[in-house]
C-alpha cells in the first residue's frame, strides 16, 4: 500500500493568502502537525508574481499592475517572474529526511517532478525534464533571459519539443522541502511582457519574440496535436493522478487545520500582504 500525503484543494485565493498558506504548511510539516502535502490553487485576481531575489520597483511595471486590477507577490523562493492566471498551480511540502527525498537540490527537483511530468503525459503531451547535464542540453536551453520566468528551463524543469512548459522553484527551509510552480493552461505573453520593465520598447519586443519561442502553454500543444483544449478541473484531476504515479504515494483529500488556517491568515496580513516584505530591496 502506497503511503498516505495530503491533499489540499485551496481553489482561488488573494495573492498574499496563496504564499501564506504554502508557509504555514511548511511550518506544520516541520513541527510534524501535518502529513506532506501536495496543494493545487488558483489566483484572484490574477497575479504577478516575482522570485525573492528580484526587486519589484526596478524590474515590474507596478503602476500598470495595479491599473490592470491584477495582484502583485514576492514568492518566498526564487526564479523570475510569473503571470498566474490560466494555470493550475501546485505546490508539495515534504520533510527533508522523507524516504526517497534526495538531499542535492537538483535531484530533488528531479524526484518531485516526476508527477508533473507523469501528468503531462496524461494529457497527451511527450514531456521530458530538462537535464543540463547532458552533453549540449545546456547551451540548447541558453538565452540572454528577460525577468520573466519560462524564459529558459532550469533543472529538471518539464519541457515538449524543447519548450518550457513548466516552471518550478524550490526551498529549503525548518527541515522541509516546498516546491512550488505553474502550469500554463494559457499564455498571454504580450500582457505578460507589459508589465515588466526593460530599457527600450525595441529590447522588450525583442525578448518577447525569443520568449514565445522557449515557452508554451498546454492548449497551444493540444491545439497543434488536434486535441480540444483542457479545462482547470479536468487539468487538476490528471495531475493529482499524475502526482501519485511520480510519487508513488496516495492522496487524500483534507482541509487546511485551524492551526495551519490562522497562522495563514497572519503570514497574509503581516507579510505577503506587506510592502516591506514585496518590495524590498
Amino acid at each position: 500500500m502506497p503511503p498516505t500525503w495530503r491533499l489540499l484543494r485551496c481553489r482561488q485565493a488573494a495573492p498574499e493568502f496563496n504564499m501564506a498558506v504554502d508557509e504555514a504548511v511548511l511550518t506544520a510539516v516541520s513541527e510534524g502537525r501535518s502529513l506532506p502535502t501536495v496543494r493545487f490553487y488558483g489566483w484572484n485576481p490574477p497575479t504577478l508574481s516575482i522570485g525573492y531575489f528580484q526587486r519589484g520597483e526596478a524590474e515590474v511595471e507596478l503602476e500598470r499592475v495595479k491599473q490592470l486590477g491584477l495582484g502583485f507577490v514576492r514568492r518566498p523562493t526564487g526564479g523570475r517572474a510569473v503571470l498566474h492566471d490560466r494555470e493550475l498551480t501546485y505546490s508539495i511540502i515534504v520533510a527533508e529526511e522523507y524516504p526517497g527525498i534526495p538531499q542535492r537540490v537538483t535531484e530533488a527537483y528531479r524526484v518531485l517532478s516526476e508527477g508533473l511530468l507523469h501528468g503531462f503525459r496524461g494529457l497527451g503531451l511527450q514531456a521530458e525534464m530538462a537535464d543540463l547535464s547532458a552533453d549540449g542540453e545546456k547551451s540548447k536551453y541558453d538565452a540572454p533571459g528577460s525577468a520573466a520566468c519560462f524564459d529558459s528551463p532550469s533543472w529538471y524543469e518539464l519541457v515538449v519539443e524543447g519548450r518550457k512548459a513548466a516552471g518550478s522553484a524550490q526551498l529549503r527551509q525548518k527541515g522541509v522541502v516546498l516546491q512550488h510552480g505553474s502550469v500554463l493552461l494559457d499564455l498571454d505573453v504580450p500582457l505578460l511582457f507589459s508589465l515588466l520593465k526593460f530599457r527600450t520598447p525595441e529590447l522588450r519586443e525583442r525578448m518577447m519574440e525569443g520568449f514565445k519561442r522557449r515557452a508554451v502553454a498546454i492548449n497551444e500543444l493540444r491545439e497543434q496535436l488536434g486535441m480540444p483544449p483542457v479545462e482547470l478541473v479536468e487539468a487538476e484531476e490528471v495531475f493529482r493522478t499524475g502526482m501519485e504515479t511520480g510519487l508513488g504515494i496516495r492522496l487524500e483529500e483534507a482541509e487546511l487545520s485551524g492551526y495551519e488556517r490562522e497562522l495563514a491568515d497572519r503570514l497574509a496580513i503581516e507579510k505577503y500582504g506587506s510592502d516591506t516584505w514585496n518590495l524590498r530591496k
